[in-house]
Order: C-alpha cells, then sequence, then structure tokens
C-alpha cells in the first residue's frame, strides 16, 4: 500500500481542523517514524518493541459505558459496567478532540468480524504511531478498493497524552479513562498509553450490538477447524491452556481470542490479528507465538539481555504482561478466511489448583450454561508468603470485564445455539491431579491433548460415564492414550474424605459466586450446578 499523507479537511468532521493526518501509513513507515521519534526501538531481528508506561494492562476501575436511553434497561450496571451521563462523555470527547487538534495523528482505517455479513468497519485516530500499528496488527486490514469509499460505523479516538485534569467533575474516578458510548457509537481512550484498551474497547462494543441487534453470540475464546469441515471452540482464563491447546498442526486456526457465533451457524474471528502473552516464551512451548515475532509484530514492555539488542523473554521487571500483538497471517495454518461452520465440540478450559474437578467431562446443556456463567479457574498463590492454599477465581462468560449485558442472557443464547448444532460441551481441567497444589502434580499436557484428540475425533461418544458425587459431571470411563485411574480424580487422592472434603469447599465457593447471577437464571441452569447435599452418594437423577 502506498503511504499518502491527507490534509486536515478529512477530520474536521470530528472537530479536529488544524491536526495532520498520517492516513493508513504501511507498518515500515510507521515502524520508522516511532523510532525516529524515540517511542521505540528494534530487536536484534528487526520487531518494533515499545513501553507503554504507567500502564502495562487494562485498567478495569476506569472504564465506563454511556448511560442513555438505549443502554440503561439493557446493560447489566454494577461494579464491572459503570455508567456515566452523556453529558459528561460529551464533555470528555470534546476535551480530549481539543487535545488532539493541532497535532500529528496517526489515522487506521480497518473492520473487525470476519464474515462479510457482520463486517463492521472502525476508524481509530491515534496520537502515537505505533497505536496505530496495533490497531492494523489486530484489526482487519482492508483491500485498497475498500478504503476507496470507507465510511466508519465505530469511530476510537486515542490520546495517551491527555490526562483528565479534575476527573470528579466528569463522572470518573481518575485522570486516565476508557469509555463506551452505543449512541455516539464512539469510543474514547485517555491517559493510557496501553493499546488493548482500544481493542477490548471494540470488543466490548460488539459483546452489546451483537446480541441485541443481531442475535449473535460474542465469545472470549479461540477456534480452530479440521480437514473435515470441524470446528472446536475453546473458552478459558489466562493460564489455563486456550493458546496452546488451540494451536494443533491438525487444524487451522481461526483465531485466538474473540468470535461470534451467528444464526447462519458460522463461527467468525472478530480480528486480523493476535495478541500473546511473552513471558516466558521459549520455541520449544509456543512455536507459533515465537515465530510470528518478526518484523510487522510489535512487541509491548519486554526488557532486551544487557548490551543486546536480544529480547530475554523471562525478565518480568516491567510486568508479567509482556505482550506481543502481530498479524493473524504471521502464523502458517490458518483458516482463509476466518470464518467456518457451527462447532461440533466445545471445550470449557480450567486450571484447578484444588485437584478436584475431572480431567475431562461432558455436560449437560444446563451445566455447561452454569459453568459457563461461572468461568472458573484457580489462581496459585503460592508466591505469596504463608499462603499456601490455591485461590479460586470466577469471571462470568469467561470474559466478565468485556460483557455489557447479564451473564445469562449469553449463557441462554449459547445453550439454545448448542442444541440447534447439537454440539457437546466438555470440561476440561489443566490443573491439578492426586491432591490440590502443593500436594498432587499437573496433569501432563500430553493427557490434555490425548483428551481433546480423543473428543474430536468421535472416541469419547461411545463410551461409559460415571457422574461425580459432587458435581454431577459426567466422567468418562476411558479414554485413548490417557491413563485410566486419572479420569476420575477421586482414584487419584490418598485419602479419598479429604478428597470429598475439598470437593465440597470447591462446590460452596461455586454457589457462593453464582448467587448473584441466580435471579435471572433458568431452572435448568441452576440445576446445572453442584450437588452438595449428593456428596455421599451419586442424586437420583442420574
Amino acid at each position: 500500500m502506498n503511504d499518502v499523507m491527507e490534509t486536515t479537511k478529512d477530520l474536521s468532521k470530528y472537530g479536529l481542523e488544524n491536526a495532520t493526518a498520517h492516513w493508513n501509513l504501511s507498518a515500515e513507515t510507521l515502524q520508522q517514524i516511532t523510532v525516529d521519534k524515540g517511542m521505540g526501538v528494534e530487536s536484534e531481528n528487526g520487531t518494533l518493541s515499545v513501553n507503554t508506561g504507567k500502564f502495562t494492562g487494562r485498567s478495569p476501575k476506569d472504564r465506563f459505558l454511556v448511560k442513555d436511553d438505549y443502554t440503561k434497561d439493557k446493560v447489566w450496571w454494577g461494579r464491572i459496567n459503570k455508567p456515566i451521563s452523556p453529558e459528561n462523555f460529551d464533555k470528555l470527547q470534546a476535551e480530549v478532540v481539543n487535545y488532539m487538534d493541532g497535532k500529528e495523528l496517526y489515522v487506521r482505517d480497518a473492520a473487525v468480524c470476519a464474515d462479510p455479513k457482520y463486517k463492521m468497519n472502525v476508524r481509530v485516530i491515534a496520537e502515537y504511531p505505533w497505536s496505530s500499528y496495533f490497531i492494523k496488527n489486530m484489526f482487519i486490514r482492508l483491500s485498497e478498493a475498500e478504503l476507496q469509499n470507507f465510511e466508519e460505523e465505530w469511530l476510537v479516538l486515542c490520546a495517551p497524552g491527555y490526562e483528565c485534569p479534575n476527573p470528579e467533575e466528569y463522572g470518573i474516578i481518575a485522570g486516565n479513562f476508557s469509555i463506551l458510548n452505543w449512541s455516539k457509537k464512539v469510543a474514547l481512550v485517555g491517559g493510557s498509553e496501553y493499546p488493548g484498551e482500544m481493542k477490548k474497547g471494540i470488543f466490548t462494543a460488539l459483546n452489546f450490538v451483537l446480541p441485541v441487534e443481531k442475535n449473535v453470540l460474542p465469545m472470549h475464546c479461540s477456534a480452530n477447524v479440521g480437514e473435515e469441515g470441524d470446528t472446536a471452540i475453546y473458552f478459558g482464563l489466562s493460564g489455563t491452556g486456550k493458546t496452546t491447546l488451540s494451536a494443533d498442526p491438525k487444524r487451522k486456526l481461526i483465531g485466538d481470542d474473540e468470535h461470534g457465533w451467528t444464526e447462519e451457524n458460522t463461527i467468525f474471528n472478530f480480528e486480523g490479528g493476535c495478541y500473546a502473552k511473552v513471558i516466558d516464551l521459549t520455541e520449544e512451548k509456543e512455536p507459533d507465538i515465537y515465530r510470528a515475532i518478526r518484523p510487522g509484530a510489535l512487541l509491548e514492555n519486554i526488557v532486551f539481555k544487557e548490551g543486546t539488542k536480544e529480547v530475554d523473554y523471562f525478565d518480568s521487571s516491567i510486568t508479567q504482561n509482556t505482550r506481543v500483538s502481530y498479524p493473524i497471517d504471521h502464523i502458517d495454518n490458518i483458516q482463509t478466511p476466518s470464518y467456518a461452520t457451527n462447532p461440533k465440540n466445545i471445550f470449557f478450559l480450567t486450571c484447578d489448583a484444588f485437584g478436584v474437578l475431572p480431567p475431562v467431562s461432558k455436560l449437560t446443556p444446563g451445566q455447561a450454561a452454569y459453568h459457563f456463567i461461572s468461568g472458573y479457574t484457580a489462581k496459585v498463590a503460592g508466591t505469596e508468603a504463608g499462603i499456601n492454599e490455591p485461590v479460586p477465581s470466577f469471571s462470568a462468560c469467561f470474559g466478565e470485564p468485556f460483557m455489557p449485558l447479564h451473564p445469562a442472557v449469553y449463557a441462554e443464547m449459547l445453550s439454545k445455539k448448542m442444541r440447534e448444532a447439537g454440539v457437546n460441551v466438555w470440561l476440561i481441567n489443566t490443573g491439578w491431579s492426586g491432591g490440590p497444589y502443593g500436594v498432587g502434580s499437573r496433569i501432563k499436557l500430553k493427557y490434555t491433548r490425548a483428551m481433546i484428540s480423543a473428543i474430536l475425533e468421535g472416541k469419547l461418544d461411545e463410551v461409559e460415564y460415571d457422574a461425580h458425587p459432587v458435581f454431577g459431571l459426567h466422567m468418562p470411563k476411558y479414554c485413548p492414550g490417557v491413563p485410566t485411574e486419572i479420569l476420575d480424580p477421586m482414584n487419584t487422592w490418598l485419602q479419598k474424605g479429604a478428597y470429598v472434603s475439598k470437593s465440597i469447599q470447591l462446590a460452596h465457593s461455586f454457589h457462593i459466586n453464582f448467587d448473584k447471577f441466580a435471579s435471572e437464571a433458568s431452572e435448568e441452569i441452576l440445576n446445572g450446578g453442584p450437588l452438595i447435599d449428593s456428596h455421599h452418594g451419586l442424586d437420583d437423577h442420574f
């Protein structure tokens, strides 16, 4: 693509009368400008590396949604979804525009949603050249013809250098903010250089628009497709193996983070790139990500080995959240274009550090909805002095910070689509077996891969199942490539009573967490939870 310089008239409709606009610059040009301005450096293989300053991750407490006639009765307001008035938004937008006017700005015209029927044009006007570089990587890149008559549906204004001097007057908490306005279709990011705020802002926008207006289920998941066209979806929070397990040499990657499931029975990627953590990265552990880090990619907050330009992926002195963004075509084995037909199997990945949940279990529709709303994993807290117990962690729909609607809305949509598609849902525990963290051991990756392969090949369709006495999960009695004794976790504990006690403890955590959703959940979903009263034997239902 030829780099072009546009005059300010193209930005005047946004109130940017005096800005200089660089329009849709190539990666090479953006990289050169970033280096020339002293905002980034190149690694030894030519990959651009930047530091995101004070914020090395999202700031959830500084995220707000405009509460107006369109959103007031639809958004699930609370700790996650905090309101801001339309008047305060307008004032803040005017302040940001005033700050950006007269500056050198970088405009990127792109799209999200790979399925042509749902494709949405997004224009990003950014203060920093490398913010534009990030969007070029992460959103869907358009052809010259598509750019000719481009009109945006959503606008992102990204001003990392602007901090609100008197946040209380605008109804926000701090000088930095990330705000969405569905009526104006504007995302406003200020005071934070972390580019993930832009990506997750548009993801959150879609998580409202797609279910409310298009009857599409948005999902925080990875997805791949086999040679026979069979799609698989992988939900999971950080550290559960979502990226690792969806990278399968026998299957093509659709996308690694955000997807939609349509009425027309397709699964489509929201994005045109990948945004991966690189802490402790090795070529052996994550070959696809490691090899994707080359010119055209953008590294964040990494540290070089002393006296060199070689990246030290084990250095977390800036942050544990070191990252890379790269276009999806930096991965060899991808689905093009990035959508496919209805899934046959859905995997909920959890790292259960209590050693309670089975390594693989099959879920009923009610259980699937319950575990989807719960979004459980466990954090290992052994790094803190005196804390040896794992800590349960719940994130509704495996992506609570980005879900504007009540989690039950997404769960009901998932249940309905599961039934219509005849899809199987599986809970995969990539955590501990034989006892909790500190006693048992982590389930081997080769066993988890064998379980997923067996499911994808239909080898668990005909085997017998037992029901878990506390959680009611259906555990296969046999799985090829996996030792039979680990399939029922109670078998792996030396003290069966200790196992039952720990199971009941975890079940209580599930129930306590679910209380806030119970009023909106159907009877079927409520019945999909743990069966605490039946811990002395199988529930009559089974």
